[in-house]
């Protein structure tokens, strides 16, 4: 259990870190508002990796089109938030 919050912890920031990074312009985020922006982006992701592929977390959650899924979802949620 501690593993998993661990993983999901380093998943987000790793994916907020991208999602900034990928997003032109500036943005005036703090790194633990970087991580729950990754993951947030990361429920996103999976989500819509659900509801796309019918794939879900029971199937393998560190897999690299999970953490993909995690970028985009991240990206999509910074856009909304800057807007």
């Amino acid at each position: 259990m501690i593993g998993l919050i661990v993983s999901i912890i380093v998943i987000g920031l790793i994916a907020g870190a991208l999602a900034r990074l990928l997003v032109p312009g500036k943005q005036n985020l703090s790194v633990p508002m970087t991580i729950v922006l990754g993951v947030v982006g990361s429920f996103v992701g999976g989500l819509l990796g659900y509801l796309i592929f019918h794939k879900d977390a029971a199937q393998g959650f560190l897999q690299p089109s999970g953490i993909i899924g995690s970028i985009i979802g991240a990206v999509i949620v910074l856009v909304i938030w800057l807007r």
